[in-house]
């Protein structure tokens, strides 16, 4: 059977990596007679004046054949008779960098062409750098359109110096550099006569003979586990595919992140049952004796990977919308999916000399390096040692596109030495004492839309009921805890973040906690509710219009939001996410502030929050007093 080989082909835009690859098709007679005639009709109406239009057997899409670029990848499978292929053919435009990326991914080789008119550009640096962020370690440099440049030789070895000084800071293992002309099919399969001082051999030939060593080839057992199978009460199996390594029956294994050890019972691969299996293979593995394993978990042999919630990251950001310190993602890194929080940008990488630029932002297209906590702790290593488990993307969790593909750098330890403390007197002791349940109302709503006015008569109706609560306002918080921050999203986040954590604290008080924040976007709200807990989370959306607002404009803010005195109003310059799935919604035009607040009372009633038993009334509450007879004596 003929070994495989995955490559890309990329660069800067019209730089011809379609015709490149539609040439080496057609000249290798790889196509069917029914793609041939299509390409010979399709190319009478095309743009080389009726000559065959190669990048037509890879552009497919409509905008593409009209815009004469590619937008989305094309995969090509074919055959020679020495090897098989399958080739990614990436846009190059720098709007489609994030559909390049994909087609990096899955690579073991790079074809990156250049214009001979033109040299290296900084989209070409882009592709470099992106390719090898992703683990290509095998690159080609295509300088392509010799024929526009009358076959230079001179000229050719100077973008060859400038391709091997770009290539100097990479880590690869092999680097060739050779003359094409894809509309000529000079040196694509076979040696051009125009270029006899070119002394190697043919782009095809060359792809033929490459030698590229399997990824995570040998080493210790690794297995991330896809499946727990339990078709009846007599089987359990953790299904998955071997990423590294090879398993046998009787061997030692460790489940992550717990750490729990255990034997392998049985192996069954391709529905058989087996006395081992290798990489590469899709298996269901079995153990000798009951442990919590589940999707996301990891089979492990002698050497283990990282296990824990920070890491340092770098990123290809791929989102219209700007990174910045403190958002949230739903982070993918194996099997595991789970929250996570981009904590703090270190800085950027400059595409073209490398450099590290500090920042607190990235926008698209940009790589950047930064540290990342995830919600618990994950199985994960450095990209060099596994791909698997150290590549990754972030997505939106509002969206559910993705923001971000990247690797793990390496793991911060910061939280080795963290250990929580536990404490005789209990959130649910402090709760009794008071004679409630501890909750958190958090009202959101434009400025001016009654949040502080409700909140207020509610803590009093609270109070007159006899219950324990806090008050927590905006416009209070930011004159104190919060003094320090603005109002541009970064600053909007953290105020949340600061403002969620105190809130958790105050409701292992056993207080009833409630917040009146605009806090206008959702994914802080979500965050909010983690912090706090879905259990003890009410969210409250105070629903007057923004006409309403502003005509009270009590302090003024609308007035000079719109006459740009204040940037980032929210309502104004600054969105406003409204709730989708609140708890309870009013709104202060249909009710005065006493009336919203028994809504509000009613619906924290109806939720078993004002039940609860005194201290004395119940003997959990006093369980962590001991009472010691001997000290009397």
């Amino acid at each position: 059977m003929n070994s495989l080989l995955k490559f890309i082909t990329c660069g800067s835009v019209d730089d011809g990596k379609s015709t490149l690859i539609g040439h080496m098709l057609y000249d290798a007679k790889l196509l069917f007679a029914d793609q041939e005639q299509a390409l010979l009709l399709d190319s009478r109406t095309g743009s080389r004046g009726g000559a065959v239009d190669y990048s037509l057997l890879l552009d497919g899409l409509m905008a593409e054949r009209e815009q004469g670029i590619t937008i989305d990848v094309a995969y090509r499978y074919f055959t020679t008779q020495k090897r098989s292929f399958i080739v990614a053919d990436a846009p190059g435009h720098e709007e489609y960098t994030r559909n390049m990326a994909v087609g990096a991914s899955f690579a073991d080789l790079a074809v990156i062409l250049t214009d001979a008119a033109h040299g290296v550009l900084t989209q070409t640096r882009r592709h470099t750098r992106i390719c090898s962020m992703m683990g290509i370690r095998h690159f080609v440099f295509a300088v392509n359109k010799m024929d526009l440049i009358d076959y230079d030789r001179f000229r050719f070895e100077k973008i060859s110096r400038e391709i091997r000084r770009m290539m100097a800071e990479y880590d690869v293992l092999s680097l060739t550099i050779l003359p094409v002309s894809a509309t000529e099919g000079d040196n694509i399969t076979r040696k051009s006569r125009h270029m006899p001082w070119y002394g190697g051999v043919s782009l095809l030939e060359f792809l033929e003979n490459v030698s590229i060593g399997a990824s995570e080839k040998g080493g210790s057992f690794l297995m991330p586990v896809q499946r727990v199978c339990r078709p009846d009460r007599t089987f359990r199996g953790f299904q998955g595919q071997i990423e590294s390594g090879t398993v046998r029956t009787g061997d030692d294994v460790t489940v992550l992140p717990s750490g729990e050890k255990a034997r392998v019972s049985q192996i069954i691969d391709a529905g058989v049952r087996t006395d081992s299996s290798r990489q590469g293979r899709a298996v269901t593995v079995c153990l000798d004796r009951e442990v919590d394993v589940s999707r996301g978990c990891v089979l492990a042999g002698d050497c283990l990977p990282h296990v824990g919630s920070l890491f340092t990251a770098r990123l290809l950001w791929m989102d219209d919308n700007p990174l910045i310190n403190g958002k949230n993602y739903y982070l993918k890194l194996g099997t595991r999916l789970i929250p996570a929080t981009v904590m703090n940008i270190t800085h950027k990488i400059d595409v073209n000399t490398g450099a590290e630029i500090p920042a607190d932002i990235t926008c698209k297209n940009e790589i950047a390096e930064c540290e990342i906590s995830v919600s618990d702790r994950i199985v994960f290593d450095c990209f060099q040692s596994s791909r698997t488990l150290g590549a990754l993307i972030l997505i939106d969790r509002v969206s559910n596109m993705t923001s971000a593909c990247g690797i793990v750098l390496q793991p911060i330890r910061r939280d080795a030495s963290l250990t929580g403390q536990k404490l005789d007197v209990t959130r649910e002791v402090r709760a009794g004492q008071k004679g409630q349940k501890p909750v958190t109302v958090w009202m959101t709503g434009l400025s001016g839309a009654g949040k502080s006015a409700v909140s207020n008569a509610l803590e009093k109706l609270l109070v007159s009921l006899g219950k324990h609560t806090m008050l927590l306002d905006g416009d209070n918080i930011r004159m104190g805890l919060n003094r320090n921050l603005g109002f541009c999203e970064a600053d909007r986040i953290e105020n949340i973040r600061r403002i969620a954590e105190v809130a958790r604290l105050m409701n292992e008080a056993g207080l009833i906690v409630i917040t009146a924040f605009i806090s206008p976007y959702a994914r802080d709200r979500q965050t909010a509710r983690n912090i706090i807990g879905p259990d003890s989370f009410l969210e409250v959306y105070v629903s007057t219009s923004l006409e309403e607002c502003e005509r009270r404009d009590v302090k003024g803010l609308y007035k000079k939001a719109r006459s740009g005195e204040l940037p980032d109003f929210t309502g104004i310059s600054s969105p406003y996410e409204v709730p989708l799935h609140a708890d309870l919604s009013i709104d202060t035009t249909e009710g005065s502030p006493d009336e919203c607040a028994e809504r509000v009372l009613k619906l924290i009633e109806e939720r078993g929050f004002l039940q609860g038993s005194p201290a004395g009334g119940d003997t959990q509450s006093k369980s962590w007093i001991e009472y010691d007879e001997s000290a009397e004596k």
